[in-house]
């Protein structure tokens, strides 16, 4: 489906980033991937997905809170495959904090890498597909990009930011075979939340599974979590020849979530 298309996947070294980048490469993409993660295992996920799909897979070692590496990001997958197709904006970062004592420097911060580098790379990878008259981008948001939540005021801000660039990108590029859309997932089963369950279970006194549900999932209508493969299958659909009309579009994958 995406065979010979090269794709930058941002925050891909774990979570909803992995995910992405390996739904992505068993379509048949080229990654250039980024992320934080310990000495070693970047270079690993690469051999890994690569070997499995028959796909290069390349890691830059970037921080998206610095606007040069942003832009050295997209300079060196050029550099590297001569062309971007698909950019997939996933970093990430939480800081929670009640809003009078929230640290300006964790906003700064929050809002550099979730907000700031997506219309850094965004500006970069878009003359190349206007060029070509082809490109999508997927940026992926939350549903506190919809609604909110106390103590996240950074976090909140940048997601309904994210979603305001999407629709503006969407609009600026329709008439040049580009798509812009966001995807609004609720919470993700990723090894963040799975680490946390032993301590939540500890703190209410119960199970992990029933920690599971009173903490994450008893506000889903599906009651379970979402799968970070799941959202790959989006970003692959929004990706895709089918979904050539769909832009500007904020899609939540939430489980019902934002149905009530």
């Amino acid at each position: 489906m995406l065979r010979g298309r090269n794709a930058i996947v941002t925050g891909a070294t774990s979570g909803i980033g992995l995910g992405i980048a390996k739904v992505l490469a068993s379509k048949g993409a080229n990654l250039a991937i980024c992320g934080f993660a310990a000495p070693g295992i970047p270079e690993a996920l690469c051999k890994q997905i690569g070997d499995e799909n028959g796909v290069e897979v390349h890691y830059l070692n970037v921080d998206l809170s610095k606007t040069e590496d942003a832009r050295r990001l997209v300079a060196e997958t050029f550099r590297i495959f001569g062309k971007v197709d698909i950019l997939v904006n996933d970093a990430g970062v939480q800081h929670v904090s009640p809003l009078i004592d929230f640290p300006e420097e964790r906003w700064n911060y929050l809002h550099a890498v979730m907000l700031d580098s997506p219309f850094q790379l965004i500006q970069g990878v878009l003359p190349g597909m206007i060029e070509r008259k082809w490109g999508r981008i997927v940026n992926i948001s939350s549903v506190m990009g919809m609604i909110a939540a106390p103590h996240k005021p950074a976090y909140v801000s940048a997601k309904h930011g994210i979603a305001g660039l999407t629709k503006a990108v969407a609009l600026e590029v329709a008439p040049e075979g580009v798509t812009c859309n966001a995807i609004m997932p609720a919470t993700v089963l990723t090894d963040v939340i799975r680490s946390q369950l032993p301590n939540q279970a500890k703190v209410l006194g119960c199970s992990e599974e029933e920690a599971m549900d009173r903490v994450f999932t008893q506000n889903l209508p599906t009651r379970r979590l979402i799968e970070a493969s799941e959202i790959g299958e989006t970003v692959a659909f929004l990706c895709s020849e089918g979904a050539k009309s769909i832009t500007g579009v904020l899609l939540p994958v939430d489980g019902g979530y934002t149905a009530r």
